[in-house]
């Protein structure tokens, strides 16, 4: 049995920063979500309309995380313009003034697919490995030191292809998806490229340290497995072998 022996990176050399950036980008070319079968059904048009919206409900407790994690971090912060730069987060997704947000773009699509705002934003039918996994990443960011919390972001830096693919995907095979339902993703490919390069340039000027830059490649790694997570318990669940656990959202049940 071959054992896994943890690394000392105490004593070792940090990486040059251009070697840093390289090691960050290749989890994404080997670990990001875009290459999960659920995926690759759902932008193929492969999928039937209620697994499509078992997807969006449960992605739906993902994108409501995502600000509440984003506040957890900003109150573990004491540098101004680290906070001052870090709130748009929170307004690209809960909104501000007349802006609905992210979350509002979102609720768009679950309109779109039948369910009740109500039902929606209650998650009584999401996956309880939905809600497990998204909770993991809220914990994730409050537990670890800031430079680690900001390098679990950037997934990011691999999101505007797969929102790229999505939209197209989506509107070319899906009937009941429009250019307003997929008015979230539209957004995000603005938004995500300018998040990413910020935190990415923290994260190379503040990791120093080789064992500070192998937590923050390990940060993205971790949110790439809760992304991954999330799609395993959908395939799982309403794909093959189709176990719908306890509680969770069935098709042909009322919406509400």
């Amino acid at each position: 049995m071959n054992e896994i022996v943890a690394i000392d990176w105490r004593g070792a050399a940090p990486l040059a920063r251009d070697e840093f950036e390289a090691v960050i980008r290749a989890v994404g070319a080997e670990r990001y979500h875009d290459k999960h079968e659920f995926h690759k059904l759902l932008h193929g048009g492969k999928l039937q309309k209620e697994q499509v919206a078992a997807w969006a409900l449960n992605r739906y407790c993902y994108q409501e995380a995502v600000p509440r994690k984003d506040a957890a971090f900003m109150s573990r912060v004491h540098d101004r313009e680290l906070r001052r730069e870090w709130i748009h987060r929170i307004h690209d997704h809960d909104g501000l003034g007349e802006e609905g947000g992210g979350i509002e773009r979102w609720l768009v699509l679950t309109d779109a697919l039948g369910f009740s705002r109500d039902y929606v934003t209650s998650r009584r039918g999401a996956l309880p490995a939905t809600k497990f996994a998204v909770e993991a990443y809220v914990r994730f960011v409050v537990e670890q030191p800031l430079v680690v919390a900001v390098a679990s972001s950037l997934t990011e830096l691999f999101a505007p292809s797969i929102h790229r693919e999505r939209i197209v995907g989506m509107l070319e095979n899906y009937d009941f998806v429009d250019d307003q339902v997929m008015a979230y993703f539209k957004r995000r490919l603005t938004q995500a490229p300018r998040d990413s390069e910020f935190a990415l340039g923290y994260v190379l000027d503040n990791a120093r340290t080789r064992a500070e830059q192998e937590a923050c490649v390990g940060a993205v790694r971790f949110k790439c497995d809760v992304l991954w997570a999330q799609l395993d318990a959908l395939h799982h669940a309403y794909v093959t072998p189709g176990l719908i656990p306890p509680g969770a959202w069935r098709p042909g049940e009322a919406n509400v």
